[in-house]
Formats: C-alpha cells, structure tokens, sequence
C-alpha cells in the first residue's frame, strides 16, 4: 500500500507524516540516517555511457522504422508540420489536420519549439525521432543515477536497464515522435527533487509540464499535494492551486480561443461511445469494465516487481491513468502507443523509494524482498522485451530499407516535386513535411491540391479501383491525371484548374 510516512518504516499505530523540519534536509527525530536521505556522490560516467546506448537504441528503431515507411500513424508527419513552422517563426499550423488548422486548438504542446534551434539543423522528421530518443535517454540517466544515491550498490544499473527496457518507453518509441517525450526527464528530475527532499527543485522542474500537454496541470497539482503533506504546505498549496488553474485555463480557455470549433475537441472521449452519449456516472462506473485495463494497471505495477506502491511518488500517476481509465476510446487502455511513457519514471523512482522504505520494515518478508527487488524488476524488463519492439534490432529484416515496397515508396516521393501540395496516407506523410504543404487524404475538401499520392495497399475501407477517378471524387472542382504508378504507390498530379508552377517540378 501507499505508505506517506517519510521515515520509511513501518509503524503499528495509526501512520501519520512527522511535521518537516527547517532544512530540505531534515529528518524527523529518532530516525537514524540512511542511504539516500542525502545525495551521495555517484559516479555520472556509467549513466551516461548506459544512456548513449539507450538513446542509440532508440533512436536506431525508430530511424530503420521510419526508412522502411513503417509510420504507424499520422502523427510524426503532425508533429513535423508543427515543428517546422516554429522553426519559420510562424504560428503552428497543421494542415495534416486540416488546412489552416492551428494545433494548438487540438493539444496544448507549445514546448515543442524548443526544437526548433536542431530543425533549423536537421529539417526532417528524423530530427524529431533523435530528439525523441536524446530525452528518453535522459529520463534513464536521472532514473538510474538517483536510484544509486537512494540505494548503493549495483541498483542504479539494474534500475536504468529496467527503465531503459520497460514496456511504456518502448511502446512510446514505436509510436514515432510525441510531445510527451519532454515531460518524461521533466518527471524524473521531480521524483528524484522529492525523494531527495530538494523541495523547492521540485516545484521549479514540475512548472514546465503544463506547457508538454493540457492535462499535465493536474500532475502539477498533485505535485503541490505531496509538497503539501512532506511539510512545504505554502509551496504545496501554491503549486496545487496553479497545477488545478493550469488545467482549467487551458481546456476551458486556451485551447477553445486557438480552436475553429471553440471547444476541447477530447471531451467527446469521456462522454460519447461512438455516437453514443454516456454520462460521466457511467463512465466512472466502467473505469474496470475491460480485462484491457486490468491488464495494463497489473503490467503498470508489475513492471516494479509492486515495490512502486509502497512509495507516496505514486500518485503521480494517478491524473493520468484517470483520464485514460474514463476515456471510452480503447487505444487508451492498453498497453501500446505512447501514453504510459510518462509513467514509467514515475513507477522506477517509485520503485527506488519503495525499496527504501522497506528495508527497515519489521515485516520480515517484506524486508528480504526489498533486497531482491530491483533484479527482479531488471529481468522482468529484459524478459518482456522478447515481445516488446526493440527485439526487431535482433532481427536482419529490420535493417533492409532496399526491399520492394520501400524502393516503390521513394520512386512515388521522387514523382512529388518540392513545395507541392500533396493529399496523401500515412504511408509517404513524414517523408513530405519538411519541404512540401501536406493534407490528410480527404481531409482537405476544396483545395484542390497539386497532388494526391496514395498507397493502394494502406488498407483502405474499400478497395481503390480507378485511383484517378479517387482523387476525383475527393476533389470534384478538379482533374488530375495520373503521373506516376509503382507497386501500390500512385501518384496523380492536377491538370486542371491550371497547376502553378512548383519549384523543382519536372516531366517524367
């Protein structure tokens, strides 16, 4: 169970939090010090030469990934079109989304900009991947470092592989680039200011997280609760309140100002099934309802070897699984995609703290297995990684980008002149933001675009027979013809209204 008691033992009267003491330091009377109730010099070498390889591991995937046109969503070739007009000193409009459409109407995510500087670099979606990767990469270097001041030994190692290798960074880095990437070393550096009673560190990194995505102002303000019960009740109270106004302001004001509609488009997750209105009651009721969640909250915890519910730094999780668990959008549940990600620095330090917590217990049970704890966990991660996607690095296929599909692939990209604008699946999508106007095919009624370029085989609801006729029928005000055709990539380019001449464009 959660145990707030700061100590760390346990106790067999009614627990209640000892007042905090003066210093960031302090520890309630009688307690005797132990590892990790102040930082102890830790050799920084070993983390990041374990944080290169990660990121190295990382990144690899997600490149060989994106090189055999393996995007499993829309979203890399987003978050690019985003990036690319912070980077042009523009307003981040999306036109994947919709022509015109400003992003900052769909999620709030301003942070992104901070990589504008390596996109003025690197212009591709390969840049967004790396940076994806150098930020998960440090999220295992600050996991595992402070798992070793809190623990001694060889723990930190173990911890940073179990990190390195658990299920939610993994899904994350096979679901492409996401802005949540940011908020992972954000909450590692607050989990380990907590637990190394750096209070006011805490607070100052937490403060960012409500610009990574709006519904981190309520990680925020849970933040400020566990300021408030170790002892920092100003700041605590403080910190909740603006995590609580941080949430409010951006999906009741922020994000409906920047939005056509002049809504939060993602409150229809939480009260429509379909085109089935459900009341909030029921959704509460069915936060259970599916062997999918269960699955997930038991792998969440289990990934600690459960040492992460004996440590308060738990309820960090708690706004995010809420939404989730509410949502009645199934890729929510589970455990693929990106949306664990920003748990998993949250359950290893958890881990790290449980085990401390529990090395004085009077349990003996409980005490013999804190000292096994953290290997456990490391294998668990190193077992479950043989059905986790880094286990493709072991396999040749994964690093052939000359097979047939991928070379009909580019031979459709060389048919698209820089500076088109191209309608298109998510097969070619973020092999075109960085230098040509993209839209979601049929997503853009009216603009009559330069191209439409198609993958037959994208799994279409319906077979495309006549693919000029298609691209017809998305866009009646125009004609096109077809330009290119290899494999099942065909590329038409509109004949009439006249095109206007593209940069670079060329006859086949």
């Amino acid at each position: 169970m959660l145990e707030l008691n700061k100590s760390g033992t346990d106790r067999s009267g009614p627990g209640r939090l000892p007042a905090q003491g003066p210093g960031p330091d302090a520890r309630p009377a009688g307690d005797a010090p132990r590892t990790g109730d102040a930082a102890e010099p830790v050799p920084l070498r070993p983390y990041l030469i374990a944080g290169a390889i990660l990121c190295a591991l990382y990144f690899l995937y997600g490149y060989f990934q994106y090189s055999r046109f393996g995007s499993p969503s829309w979203d890399l070739g987003i978050f690019e079109q985003e990036l690319r007009a912070y980077a042009g000193f523009d307003a981040p409009v999306v036109d994947i989304k919709g022509p015109g459409y400003l992003i900052l109407g769909d999620h709030f995510s301003p942070i992104v900009a901070l990589l504008a500087p390596l996109y003025w670099i690197w212009p591709s979606a390969e840049a967004l991947l790396f940076a994806q990767a150098a930020l998960f990469a440090l999220g295992a270097v600050i996991v595992g470092r402070t798992t070793q001041q809190l623990l001694g030994g060889r723990s930190g190692l173990c911890v940073t592989v179990a990190y390195g290798l658990s299920w939610g960074i993994q899904e994350a880095v096979k679901a492409d680039f996401h802005e949540i990437a940011f908020a992972v070393p954000l909450l590692a550096l607050v989990c380990r200011a907590l637990l190394l009673k750096r209070y006011t560190a805490a607070l100052l990194w937490s403060l960012p997280l409500v610009l990574v995505k709006e519904d981190l102002g309520a990680t925020v303000a849970v933040v400020g609760f566990l300021l408030f019960v170790y002892g920092r009740r100003l700041q605590g109270a403080l910190l909740a309140a603006f995590g609580v106004a941080a949430f409010v302001v951006t999906l009741m004001v922020l994000i409906p100002a920047a939005s056509s509609a002049g809504t939060y488009d993602y409150w229809t997750k939480i009260d429509k099934n379909g085109e089935q209105d459900v009341s909030m009651l029921d959704s509460v009721l069915g936060v259970l309802n599916s062997s999918v969640k269960i699955e997930m909250l038991v792998f969440l915890i289990g990934i600690t070897a459960f040492m992460a519910l004996r440590s308060p730094l738990t309820l960090l999780i708690v706004p995010t699984l809420g939404w989730r668990l509410l949502s009645q959008d199934s890729n929510h549940w589970g455990m693929v995609w990106h949306y664990s990600a920003i748990l998993m620095p949250v359950l290893f330090l958890a881990l790290a703290d449980g085990v401390r917590r529990s090395r004085d217990s009077h349990r003996p049970w409980l005490a013999s297995y804190a000292k096994v704890a953290v290997p456990v966990a490391a294998a668990i991660a190193v077992a479950m990684t043989q059905h986790l996607p880094l286990r493709d690095l072991l396999r040749p296929e994964t690093y052939r980008t000359d097979d047939a599909r991928s070379q009909a692939a580019r031979a459709a990209l060389d048919a698209i002149p820089a500076g088109a604008r191209v309608e298109t699946d998510i097969t070619l999508m973020a092999h075109l933001t960085s230098d040509r106007t993209v839209y979601w095919v049929g997503g853009a009624p009216g603009t009559a675009p330069d191209i439409v370029a198609i993958n037959l085989d994208f799994g279409w609801s319906r077979p495309i027979q006549d693919p000029v006729a298609y691209a017809q029928q998305l866009h009646p005000e125009a004609r096109y013809r077809l330009k290119h055709r290899g494999g099942s990539f065909v590329v038409m380019e509109r004949t009439t209204p006249e095109p206007a001449e593209i940069p670079g464009a060329r006859d086949d």
